[in-house]
């Protein structure tokens, strides 16, 4: 089943294999869904001498199979055959029973989940083309390993229909804990051991010590900007540290990207993959997977607190980028993950054979309107202003797609539905006044983004709209602290400029502290 280029490849990846990693199996009543499962295992499996496929006398609503290791389960299921995004998912989880991987927490992290207060059923249905949900399910499986009172089974929806047609799941990933909604959409696995912690609790709360880490320079986000501040800070000598959800971050659900000069096509989970290796080259700290609690930039010394860590320096490098911008309507917060969803890779599946709204007529949201024209008989395009934003040759290419209409000056006023389903989308026209009701099962949201500044709002100066006020050497308002990226005012929100930007940031800390105007 397997194509022979990945066989010697996965012989390469596992043949540091040091444990005895079997993959139970459960059939189902389905045989050829089963025999496919059995015979993508044994691939698998042909790969190491440690792995081996078992099957179980218990049967499953679809093939399902448990990794267990050492003759111990890991708490790691999955139901269907991880293909796509998720075969990455498998060959982690792999690794991770095993004690190997990149992906693994630091201690501090790790501490955290093996003192979560179980125990936790975790079920995680997922779309095999959906760019975010490895993301979740890894963590949550990441989770499951590293706490024996935790199990997390990674479900592909489409070969089980009879469970995620109840459950009316319309966006993905979608997580429930015990039987009930956990969690939708993206999510990093700091936000998800956050969230496990305040539903579950811990078993030893002595177990979690403060810890207090001092820098040179603290840099708070690991997108473009973040990873060229921390290139420039280490090579100018400074103790530097990163502290972000993940590197590359938003940057990660942008698949296609071609203006990033010298590089003619890359993708963004690449480029996330090709900055982390960057950031690896130097004397760098990253802490990935942090919620900053609070934030205190008053004084000499800039101190940030993530739970039970506190990050001191001398220097603070704001460059959190910034998170999709919500509609702010009725009807859209109860649609979300139910009609209402920002990613057409995740989530446009979901909609195939139906009609759907794309609300942006920017690049993205064309993008995602000449996605979905390919599995939706028709999709309406709203934009507010008169003329659409998107660059010139994507809107050649949306005008050559007959099942897409654009409609301008037109303004999104509700979003319709019983709380389930989304049955239609009222919009007023912005020229007559006119108010229609258009008949859709889907609304994709693409209005751009909102700076990810609050933690900072009411200690730096930023504009109405959220961005750090910045000057020409991104400099903001207190001393000490500087801002760089889709955060600041800088405009023109692209990944080359970001990436500029954070280098800028770096270079003033250096020039601040040569001058002696750092504490």
């Amino acid at each position: 089943m397997l194509d022979k280029d990945i066989i010697e490849q996965l012989k390469s990846i596992f043949g540091n294999l040091k444990s005895d990693i079997v993959f139970l199996l459960q059939q189902s009543d389905n045989a050829a869904q089963s025999s496919e499962m059995k015979s993508f295992l044994d691939d698998v499996a042909s790969t190491s001498p440690h792995l081996s496929v078992v099957e179980s006398n218990d049967k499953a609503e679809a093939p399902t199979f448990e990794i267990v290791k050492n003759g111990q389960p890991t708490g790691v299921k999955f139901c269907g055959i991880p293909n796509g995004h998720e075969f990455t998912t498998l060959l982690l989880a792999i690794l991770n029973s095993d004690g190997q991987g990149k992906n693994l927490p630091d201690e501090t992290l790790a501490s955290r989940i093996k003192v979560l207060k179980g125990p936790i059923d975790l079920q995680t249905f997922v779309s095999l083309t959906c760019t975010n949900c490895p993301d979740v399910a890894q963590a949550l499986n990441i989770i499951a390993i590293l706490n024996p009172s935790v199990q997390n089974t990674v479900i592909d929806g489409a070969v089980v229909p009879e469970l995620v047609q109840p459950l009316n799941i319309q966006s993905v990933p979608s997580v429930y804990a015990d039987g009930k909604p956990f969690s939708v959409g993206r999510s990093s696995l700091g936000d998800l051991l956050e969230k496990l912690e305040s539903v579950y609790g811990f078993s030893d709360n002595t177990a979690l010590q403060p810890v207090t880490r001092e820098y040179d320079v603290i840099i708070l986000g690991g997108g473009p900007a973040g990873a060229a501040a921390a290139v420039y800070c280490a090579r100018k000598g400074f103790n530097t540290a990163v502290i972000a959800k993940s590197v590359g971050g938003q940057v990660r659900e942008t698949m296609d990207i071609e203006n990033l000069i010298s590089v003619p096509k890359t993708t963004g989970p690449q480029l996330a993959a090709d900055l982390k290796t960057h950031l690896s080259q130097y004397a760098i700290d990253i802490f990935e997977d942090r919620n900053v609690d609070s934030a205190d930039v008053t004084g000499s010394e800039k101190t940030l607190v993530c739970g039970n860590e506190t990050f001191k320096g001398k220097a603070l490098i704001i460059a959190t980028g910034a998170g999709w911008r919500k509609l702010s309507i009725p009807g859209e917060s109860e649609h979300i993950g139910h009609g209402v969803a920002f990613c057409t890779h995740c989530d446009g599946p979901f909609y195939a054979g139906k009609r759907v709204a794309v609300i942006g007529g920017g690049n993205s949201g064309i993008e995602a309107a000449i996605d979905l024209a390919a599995m939706c008989p028709h999709v309406d395009v709203f934009e507010f202003l008169d003329t659409l934003k998107a660059d010139g040759v994507l809107q050649s290419k949306s005008a050559d797609i007959n099942n897409i209409d654009i409609h301008v000056s037109s303004q999104v006023t509700e979003i319709i539905g019983d709380g389930k389903n989304v049955s239609g989308i009222k919009v007023k026209d912005r020229v007559s006044g006119a108010e229609t009701v258009y008949p859709v099962s889907g609304v994709f949201v693409q209005i751009g983004l909102v700076p990810n500044s609050s933690l900072f709002k009411d200690s730096i100066a930023i504009t109405r709209s959220g961005e750090i006020i910045v000057d020409e050497r991104c400099r903001t308002s207190v001393n000490g602290v500087y801002a760089a990226g889709d955060v600041t005012t800088v405009p023109y929100k692209q990944i080359v400029v970001a990436m500029g930007e954070g280098a800028k940031a770096a270079l003033s800390v250096f020039e601040d502290s040569m001058r002696g105007m750092l504490g």
